[in-house]
């Protein structure tokens, strides 16, 4: 443009200024600033990708692909795991890649690709707007031809400035080769995972065919992997998310034409799929697999693939190669071994608690057995932990004061509502401690103890202690405290991590330094900030304390189970899922971790016993044998304190507790119990049924008994739970534990009483008297006792006797009448009698005299005048003879004749007058 055009446009850009001022623009003057604007628009444009365009290569030279270094992958110290970036590649040539392979590229990268130049402009715009409204770069809209450009030239750095680099070039590039030609080159080009570079690569290695020879679905299946190749890759562990991308291309080629709905549905169910995977055995050098490829995940979610394969990064990992190879050894010497369980496959991760770093992670036992799905790494799988779970729950309960190793658990069959937990040995043992459930892995306590600690604060436990999974609480109930939510081996052994570093949690962490290929820092990783206070440390003590506790854990598994060791302190715990298709073992010492998990990476059953401390504990032993090499105590909160408790009340015992139910055990510094047992109680009750005394029970009834007041484990809010106590009320009476009554005594409306209706308080009474009585009883008589003085003259159940009263001397006497009802309630009643019978009639001087052969006289006086008789014979107990004496007469004698001689005789002398009678008895021998 001359100058004189310039000042031209200068000239009538100002005209129009001046009109838009006062308003007078015109329809002519509208259209020049338009035309001004485009303009302008058009020469930045041009000028814009001339700055550019002067910094970049021919399009000629673009074969002439630009050197990439390698990322290399060690070990912390130093020892190289494995190296990317090598890159692997055979040219082929554009007749020999299938119509199949790239129908299936453009139908996936570009649907467009034959029907732009090399820019799809309407994409751009699309990657745009959703960049600027979403403050990114990350959005697509590149073609095949800018993807090519990319992957050959430029560097993967996102920039504006890159990205117009690359526009300049794709649509140089389409000005000089005809599309074939450009789709050829792209095959020939693009990474395909790992350090395969091309579609003749990847055909040849992940199906051990040329790509000319590929069928639909095995095209497909290639398509799918260059947008991601670390996550698509046939020997990674999201082989389901290819093949789901695999399905969606056959979709999408059938939509565009290039096949038909039939062939693609055909194809889906092809080699590969989802059901017969069928990749080739992957041969190349690797070291510990698993580990190098959930690694080069993580590198490529942070830096992209291009960076990842050449970008000449320098990955020092935390893992620890000898810890590695004894991780290895302890599985391959293990697993073999477990073919009678039907288990194929093992995977181990072992943790430094006090710093997070992960020393060793074994993903599965062979990572190229491909008839066993050998690359799923089950390290960062979801799997169902079992029991493992439960120390995650029981620390989330020791968070209350209420709760705490000593704390019974009635394991017993409960009814959660309809879930009906059972032990794993089908059978129950009544009250155990907290440390007895946990530590023996019983599962009816471990529910109570779920829902005593509540889901939702057991999910926070669990978030907090690095697990990452239980994102759906509306999922869970109580069996998650059984395993029934998944979880990841990496996490939950992040989790036991905290637990041996006194709950101070650090999240697990594979990388300790990234250096780019100058040497700078990009990344290193400093453990102290990594900390996060989980939990209490008295907390994470009390659950070390149980799970290292071996005598504790010897009720189920016996004192040399695969947990025991000798000569260290280890604490640990194991798993096992429903139909045993998870076995875990996760445990730890001061300073490592170990998780391990045996079972099927197709989720196979394994046969019956196939639990954690058989199948995965035995690995776990020898693991942990060879890398703790000296033994280490577990550090004790200086707050922890030990004490005695009740064992049913959890509180210091009284005098009432008996003493083989007491139990010592630690507390947390806000666990301490300082109430007193108020379980083994004294109620007064009435003896004969039992019920609690009231006002009218009878005093002689009443009896103090000991009794425990035993109740479900929701202390106050027992009645709200009768599922739960119903089962513990049966377990008290059929194991002789006497509990209170709960009924209150109604056997009583009035005690009873009694009355001496005859003879009157304070008469008196001669000869043979009749004593009558007045009841008032609810209850028959059990007896009826009538007492004159401190004598008992008789027992019965009438309401009156006869008392002679010649049997006593005159005097004052007291008369007692007892009461006694068939409960044993008694009632008495007295009053004063005098007995008046007269002078009492004695016998005196009885002497024998005049004792011949055949006769002798009796002689005797008495004080009163009486009638006498006497009775003889020569037999005691026969006195056959009797003869009058006297009559009313002090002076009594008789002789007895017809006597036989040399004969013993007895007598008995009988005397009696109106009131009274008396009796004497003797013996004489005649001559």
């Amino acid at each position: 443009m001359r100058l004189g055009g310039i000042l031209n446009i200068k000239k009538d850009v100002s005209r129009i200024y001046k009109r838009a001022r006062t308003g007078k623009l015109s329809g002519r003057d509208i259209g020049r600033i338009a035309l001004y604007v485009v303009g302008g628009i058009i020469l930045f444009t041009m000028l814009l990708f001339a700055w550019y365009a002067k910094d970049l290569p021919t399009p000629t030279r673009l074969a002439k692909i630009r050197a990439k270094e390698s990322t290399k992958i060690m070990d912390r110290n130093g020892n190289l795991l494995y190296e990317t970036g090598e890159q692997k590649r055979t040219i082929i040539k554009k007749e020999e890649i299938p119509n199949s392979i790239k129908n299936a590229t453009v139908a996936v990268e570009d649907a467009n690709f034959y029907h732009h130049q090399g820019v799809d402009f309407k994409g751009i715009a699309r990657a745009a707007y959703a960049d600027i409204f979403n403050r990114k770069l990350a959005q697509g809209g590149s073609t095949i031809t800018q993807q090519y450009v990319k992957n050959a030239i430029l560097s993967p750095k996102k920039s504006i400035s890159r990205k117009i680099k690359e526009i300049i070039l794709s649509i140089e590039l389409e000005q000089l080769y005809s599309k074939d030609d450009i789709l050829a080159m792209y095959l020939n080009e693009i990474p395909y995972g790992g350090n395969l570079y091309g579609i003749e690569a990847a055909s040849q290695t992940y199906l051990g065919k040329s790509a000319k020879d590929l069928t639909l679905s095995e095209a497909a299946t290639l398509a799918a992997i260059p947008q991601a190749p670390t996550r698509y890759s046939p020997y990674g562990t999201h082989t389901d998310d290819l093949f789901t991308r695999k399905n969606s291309i056959l979709d999408k080629m059938a939509k565009a034409g290039f096949i038909n709905e039939a062939d693609a549905g055909k194809a889906k169910n092809e080699t590969p799929s989802k059901t017969e995977p069928k990749f080739a055995k992957r041969t190349d050098s690797i070291i510990a697999p698993h580990f190098v490829m959930y690694i080069k995940e993580l590198l490529v979610d942070q830096y992209g693939e291009q960076m990842v394969n050449g970008g000449g990064l320098k990955v020092t990992t935390t893992l620890d190669l000898e810890k590695q190879k004894l991780a290895q050894e302890a599985i391959d010497e293990t697993v073999p071994k477990l073919d009678r369980y039907n288990a194929t496959n093992a995977a181990l991760v072992s943790i430094d608690p006090k710093t997070g770093e992960i020393l060793a992670m074994v993903g599965g036992k062979d990572y190229f057995d491909t008839e066993h799905d050998g690359n799923v790494n089950v390290a960062v799988a979801n799997r169902q932990p079992g029991s493992s779970f439960k120390p995650i729950v029981y620390a989330t309960a020791f968070k209350q004061a209420r709760f705490n190793p000593a704390f019974v658990l009635f394991d017993l069959p409960t009814d959660f509502g309809g879930y009906q937990p059972n032990n794993y040995n089908g059978g129950f043992n009544g009250p155990v401690t907290m440390r007895s459930a946990l530590a023996n892995s019983l599962n009816v306590p471990a529910v109570k103890t779920l829902a005593l600690a509540g889901l939702p604060d057991t999910l926070k436990t669990a978030k907090d202690l690095g697990i990452t999974t239980l994102n759906q609480p509306e999922r869970y109930g109580l069996s998650l405290v059984l395993g029934g939510g998944e979880v990841k081996l990496l996490d939950l052994t992040g989790a036991f991590s905290a637990f041996a570093d006194n709950g101070s949690f650090h999240k697990p962490t594979p990388i300790l330094k990234i250096e780019d290929d100058r040497g700078k820092a990009l990344f290193e990783y400093k453990s102290e900030k990594n900390r996060f206070q989980a939990l209490d440390p008295q907390v994470a003590y009390e659950i070390t304390s149980i799970l290292s506790d071996n005598n504790a854990r010897s009720m189920i598994f016996g004192p040399r189970s695969s947990l025991y060791f000798e000569n260290l302190n280890v604490a640990a715990k194991t798993g096992t899922t429903q139909n045993f298709r998870d076995a875990w073992t996760l445990g730890y010492t001061p300073s490592v971790t170990a998780g391990v998990w045996v079972g099927n990476n197709n989720n196979d059953a394994m046969r019956g016993g196939a639990d954690g401390s058989v199948l995965a504990g035995p690995i776990f032993h020898r693991y942990i044998e060879k890398v703790a090499q000296q033994k280490e105590e577990f550090k004790r909160p200086i707050e922890i304190k030990e004490a005695t408790v009740d064992k049913f009340s959890n509180k210091l015992p009284s005098q009432y507790s008996p003493e083989d139910q007491r139990v010592t055990d630690i507390f947390t510094s806000y666990q301490v119990p300082t109430k007193v047992d108020d379980i083994h109680v004294i109620f007064k009750v009435n003896k004969s049924n039992n019920k609690i005394a009231t006002d009218t029970t009878p005093a002689n009834l009443i009896e103090e008994k000991l009794f425990t007041n035993l109740h479900n484990e929701w202390g106050d809010q027992w009645k709200d739970y009768p599922n739960w106590e119903a089962p513990v009320r049966s377990w008290a009476q059929a194991n002789g534990i006497v509990l209170p009554p709960t009924e209150q005594d109604d056997s009583y409306s009035s005690n009873p009483t009694i009355q001496i209706s005859s003879p009157s308080n304070g008469s008196s009474i001669s000869g043979t008297a009749t004593v009558s009585t007045s009841v008032n009883s609810q209850y028959t008589a059990r007896s009826i006792k009538f007492r004159l003085g401190d004598n008992q003259i008789a027992e019965t159940t009438d309401h009156s006797i006869q008392l002679n009263t010649l049997n006593y001397s005159d005097g004052n006497y007291t008369l007692k009448v007892i009461f006694e009802d068939i409960n044993g309630v008694t009632a008495d009643n007295q009053i004063n009698i005098t007995i008046k019978n007269g002078e009492v009639l004695n016998i005196q001087n009885l002497n024998v005299s005049g004792i011949t052969n055949s006769s002798a006289k009796v002689s005797f006086s008495t004080n009163i005048p009486a009638n006498s008789t006497i009775k003889y014979g020569t037999s005691q107990g026969n006195l056959t003879s009797q003869k009058t004496v006297g009559t009313n007469a002090t002076v009594h004698s008789v002789v007895l004749n017809a006597l036989t001689s040399g004969k013993t005789y007895y007598f008995e002398i009988v005397v009696t007058n109106n009131l009274r009678t008396n009796s004497s008895k003797g013996t004489f021998k005649i001559l």
